[in-house]
């Protein structure tokens, strides 16, 4: 499982299930900020122990790596063939115990540690080589030491491939092992285990079982693919072409060969279904094709995960339609029946019961605590809409959270904000579509409007920013450098004070999410129409009654029409809107020459005013968007100014703000990961709940 509330929800909900995964020695990187810029940090996720694993260095599996392939026959005559590795690991199992909520069942989160089969070399350090003599043990290890080691080289990227097959070796073998140790033939693989992949990162499951059922267990091709594809399920969760990993055929040659060989098996049998099909339609070949023969060569492991899958599901309703219409639309056509949908969700135990306790108590006095384990009973708290008393109270929830989040960023940051002021947020990894450049544009146009004495019914507001960029992507580190730059201005300028304040929250993660979401007012999902797969901190967000300012992008679509439109601040362009003005050449100069606003706005950061006089510090940023504007920022920031208009207006008005914050929580309930996990249950695993019983003896 990519995601632990997964696990929680399925242990809560009586569903036996194990999460794979590897124990990960060292995090991405903690995030200071040193002079407006992102400086990354080891972040040590195991300094001083981890008490609630528990090692299982019985049930350790062996994983190999490089080598050849040879043929042989065997004792009947059959072509076979053997792997024999060139170096090879040993992951060994720490388990994590998954408890549910207030019922018998415990899950289990299995993480692989790579150790190596032989640690020290007496001989080579005998001899003077000490590297030598540790060398494999160095290798090995390497493999759980960092979580996403950066892919810019490579031997990042082998790095990676590494580390995946790793894994999901460790994982289908530890399967296949619980089979035989229950005395269960492993025909019966399918009824016993649902193989779920989180994304492309463990597609290589689908030629690892065919390795393990063929090559070790001795089955025939026809009989090893249908246990494979009644096995395995494939979510997507991304439709970013750099987010859909691609191997380069020469790096998993050397380090999978035998994985390759099925592969080609693979496509070669597939392929012939195409020609049936399509008969003499060689364009749908190669676009169906597991091996991409564009350029350098390179298999597609989305390819290879929708071929071997028997579903395949995106997260939210708009991007399982973009899976069908533009990622995937040849695969979509010959097997309409494997597409579905399961918009995401999240855990109300620690988004709402754990991360805002004064709310939940206030909802559990109204409604009772059966709302832990079914949000949907939340919908009672609509009956309170017009109770003014109530109201107030559960405002000052709000503010309660507001005020301790304040007391954190004085801490960690120095800067005074004010609780009474909007909690204006957007709190997520840093990343061009998720277009945090475009909110610190509107803050410089909202700090322009103060200064120029314009800025007549503007709601005095804490804008608030967090998320880390990846270590090599420039653009997104520039954006962190850019709202920093506006940051110093803004606060230093007495204009702003009781009017503007805008910050920046270093090292932001999941523990200091329990902090942000409860204290939010408004929430921004401002991400380019079709390029968010769904999103989870839109949902937690509008659990703890913050009003959305978004696009009709990922599940934000869903949020609308569940807590009503009339509570959603909705702006921008449309996925098809987007894709027509690519279609016509889109210029962003039209836009930014319409808008006497934004060119002031651009004019002055090109001036240099929020980078100390530096004209030449933001000039990748602003000619990116002057230029080329690849997610239409120009594009949808007229209308976003106006929605940023309307929320000052509503925030005038408390009261109507507050039934509007209140229906926000009270028809969040679909967004549980618990109405998740039942259809993912009822939809593709075809499992059902077994409850654990347990009966005391008193005598």
């Amino acid at each position: 499982m990519r995601k632990h509330k997964l696990l929680k929800s399925l242990a809560s909900l009586q569903v036996p299930a194990i999460g794979y995964g590897i124990r990960y020695e060292f995090g991405i990187f903690n995030q200071l900020i040193r002079d407006g810029w992102q400086v990354e940090v080891t972040d040590k996720w195991l300094k001083g122990g981890w008490p609630w694993e528990l090692p299982q260095p019985d049930e350790a599996c062996f994983v190999g790596f490089g080598g050849h392939t040879e043929n042989y026959s065997d004792q009947k005559g059959n072509y076979q063939s053997r792997w024999i590795p060139g170096e090879q690991a040993i992951g060994i199992p720490h388990d994590v115990p998954v408890l549910g909520y207030r019922v018998n069942s415990c899950n289990r989160l299995r993480l692989w540690r790579a150790d190596a089969t032989e640690s020290f070399d007496f001989y080579a350090f005998n001899i003077g080589d000490y590297y030598g003599a540790v060398e494999e043990k160095v290798g090995s290890e390497t493999l759980s030491k960092v979580l996403y080691p950066n892919d810019g080289t490579d031997e990042g990227r082998r790095l990676r491939l590494k580390q995946q097959h790793f894994f999901v070796s460790c994982s289908l073998q530890d399967m296949l092992r619980s089979l035989k140790k229950r005395e269960i033939p492993i025909e019966e693989f399918p009824n016993h285990w649902t193989v779920q992949l989180n994304d492309t990162h463990p597609a290589i499951a689908v030629a690892e079982l065919m390795r393990l059922l063929i090559d070790e267990n001795h089955f025939g091709w026809e009989k090893a693919w249908k246990i494979t594809t009644n096995s395995v399920a494939y979510t997507n969760h991304t439709l970013l072409p750099e987010a859909l990993e691609k191997w380069d055929l020469s790096l998993f040659a050397s380090l999978l060969p035998r994985h390759l060989e099925l592969i080609y098996e693979i496509n070669r049998r597939f392929l012939q279904q195409v020609r049936l099909r399509y008969p003499g339609n060689d364009l749908i070949l190669r676009k169906l094709s597991i091996i991409d023969e564009e350029g350098n060569k390179a298999i597609r492991m989305a390819h290879l995960a929708t071929i071997g899958a028997h579903h395949i599901n995106g997260v939210a309703a708009l991007h399982s339609d973009l899976i069908k219409r533009q990622l995937l639309p040849e695969f979509a056509e010959l097997w309409p029946q494997k597409f579905t949908n399961v918009t995401n969700g999240v855990t109300p135990r620690r988004w709402v019961a754990l991360a805002n306790p004064e709310m939940s108590s206030l909802v559990t006095k109204h409604v009772g605590d059966e709302w832990i384990t079914n949000m949907e009973l939340l919908n009672k708290l609509e009956e309170l809409e017009n109770d003014s008393s109530f109201l107030e109270e559960f405002r000052s929830t709000k503010l309660s959270g507001k005020r301790k989040l304040a007391g954190y960023i004085h801490r960690q940051t120095g800067i005074l904000v004010d609780p009474s002021s909007m909690f204006d947020v957007q709190v997520k990894r840093i990343h061009q579509y998720k277009r945090q450049h475009l909110n610190a544009l509107q803050v410089i146009t909202q700090y322009l409007r103060i200064k120029n004495g314009q800025a007549q019914g503007m709601a005095p507001r804490t804008v608030i920013f967090g998320g880390k960029a990846a270590p090599g992507y420039y653009m997104a580190k520039l954006i962190i450098r850019f709202i920093n730059g506006i940051a110093e201005m803004v606060n230093a300028d007495p204009d702003m004070d009781g009017r503007l304040r805008v910050v920046f929250l270093p090292d932001y993660n999941v523990k200091l999410g329990e902090q942000v979401y409860p204290a939010t007012d408004l929430s921004e999902q401002i991400s380019t129409a079709g390029k968010e797969a769904s999103g989870t901190g839109n949902m937690k967000f509008a659990m703890n009654g913050a009003l959305t300012i978004g696009t009709l992008d990922g599940a934000n679509i869903e949020i609308r029409q569940r807590v009503g439109e009339e509570n959603f601040f909705l702006f921008g362009k449309t996925e098809s809107e987007i894709m027509e003005l690519q279609n016509n050449n889109y210029n962003p100069k039209d836009f930014i020459e319409a808008i006497p606003e934004l060119s002031e706005t651009l004019r002055l950061v090109q001036l240099g005013h929020f980078s100390n006089g530096d004209v030449d510090l933001f000039k990748p940023l602003i000619n990116n968007l002057i230029e080329n504007d690849p997610f239409f920022v120009m594009a949808d920031f007229a209308d976003y100014l106006r929605a940023q208009d309307n929320v000052s207006r509503a925030w005038t008005n408390r009261a109507a703000w507050n039934r509007m914050s209140l229906l926000n929580t009270a028809r969040s309930g679909f967004f549980s990961s618990d109405r998740s996990i039942r259809e993912y249950c009822e939809s593709i695993w075809e499992v059902k709940p077994l409850p654990v019983e347990i009966t005391c003896d008193v005598n």
